[in-house]
C-alpha cells in the first residue's frame, strides 16, 4: 500500500455544474443568510426581553446558537466550492471542519435531551418546577453541555491527525470523521473504541433521557385533565418536531457513511447528506417561532423598533 503524508483531500461528491454555479451560489448563500437571521433575531429578542429570562427560552437560545455553529462549519466553505472548479481541502481546514460538524451535531442532542427534561419537570412537577429548574441550573447546563462537547470532540482530532493514509479522496461535499478513518492504513482501533464512547455520549446517552423523560410526559397526559393534555401539547409539539428533524438528517448520515448508497441519485445522496446540518437551524427558529406567541411577539417587536 502506498502510504502518504497527506496535505489536502479532495472532495469526489461535487460535479461540474457548467453556468449553473452561480445559481447554485445565489440559493445556497440566501438560504445561508436566511439561517443566520432567523437564529440570531430570537436569540436577540430573548436577551432584549426580560419576560423571556426564562428556563425554556434559555435553553432555546443555547439551540439556536448551536445552529449558527454548525452553519458556519459548512455554509461558507460550501460557498467556495460552488465556485471553484477544483474541489479539494487543506488537511488542517478538513480537520477543523471534523470538529465543526461533530460539536454541532453533539450539542444538538444534548441540548433537546436537556430540554426534554425542562418540559418533564414543567409538566409533570409544575409545583417544584422554580425550585428544580432555576436560572443558576440552566447556565450549569448550557455551560456543561458545551464545554464537555468541546473536551470530548477536541480528543478526537489528534487520534485523526496520528493516522496514516492510503489515498485523499472522500466522497462527500465536506469533510467527515468516518471517511478519514477509511481512508486509513493504521492501526484504528483506539479511533474505533473512542468513536463508540463519543456515540454513547452524544447519543445513547440523551436518547435514554429523551425517551424516560416522554414517558413520564405521556403518563402524566394519559391520567391528568384535559388542561395538562394541552400544556403538554404546546410546549412538546415544536420540541418533538426539532427532535424528529435532526433525528432523521443524523440517521441518513450514519447509514450513508457506512452502507453503500450509490443506488440513490447523486444530488439526492448530496441532500441528504447535508440536511442535519442545514434543515434544524432553518426548521428551529421558524417551528418555535410559530408555536410559541411570546417569541413571536419579542421578535416582531425588535424588528418595529429597530426600524423606527
Amino acid at each position: 500500500m502506498n502510504v502518504t503524508q497527506v496535505s489536502y483531500f479532495t472532495l469526489a461528491a461535487y460535479f461540474d455544474t457548467g453556468d449553473f454555479k452561480y445559481l447554485y451560489f445565489l440559493i445556497v448563500s440566501s438560504l445561508y443568510i436566511f439561517i443566520i437571521f432567523a437564529n440570531v433575531l430570537p436569540v436577540v429578542a430573548i436577551y432584549k426581553s426580560r419576560s423571556l429570562h426564562e428556563p425554556m427560552y434559555m435553553f432555546l437560545c443555547s439551540l439556536f446558537v448551536n445552529g449558527l455553529h454548525g452553519s458556519t462549519g459548512l455554509f461558507p466553505f460550501l460557498l467556495l466550492q460552488i465556485l471553484s472548479d477544483v474541489h479539494v481541502i487543506s488537511a488542517p481546514f478538513c480537520f477543523l471542519q471534523i470538529f465543526f460538524v461533530y460539536t454541532y451535531g453533539s450539542t444538538e442532542f444534548l441540548n433537546l435531551a436537556v430540554m426534554s427534561y425542562d418540559r418533564y419537570l414543567a409538566i409533570c412537577h409544575p409545583l417544584q418546577y422554580n425550585t428544580r429548574m432555576t436560572v443558576q441550573k440552566v447556565a450549569v447546563f448550557v455551560a456543561v453541555t458545551w464545554s464537555v462537547v468541546f473536551l470530548v470532540n477536541f480528543v478526537t482530532l489528534p487520534l485523526i491527525v496520528r493516522l496514516q493514509l492510503c489515498g485523499n479522496v472522500i466522497h462527500k461535499v465536506y469533510c467527515d470523521n468516518h471517511s478519514i478513518v477509511k481512508l486509513s492504513c493504521s492501526d484504528t482501533t483506539l479511533n474505533n473504541i473512542y468513536g463508540l464512547f463519543v456515540s454513547a455520549f452524544s447519543v445513547f446517552g440523551p436518547l435514554v433521557v429523551i425517551v424516560y423523560t416522554y414517558m413520564k410526559i405521556f403518563k402524566v397526559c394519559f391520567s391528568g385533565s384535559k388542561q395538562t393534555r394541552q400544556k403538554a401539547v404546546s410546549t412538546c409539539t415544536p420540541h418533538l418536531a426539532s427532535l424528529l428533524n435532526f433525528s432523521f438528517g443524523a440517521c441518513f448520515e450514519i447509514l450513508q457513511s457506512r452502507f453503500d448508497m450509490n443506488s440513490l441519485p447523486n444530488m439526492l445522496r448530496i441532500f441528504l447528506s447535508l440536511y442535519f446540518l442545514t434543515c434544524p437551524p432553518l426548521f428551529n427558529p421558524v417551528m418555535y417561532g410559530l408555536n410559541l406567541s411570546k417569541i413571536r411577539v419579542a421578535c416582531k417587536s425588535l424588528m418595529l423598533n429597530e426600524a423606527c
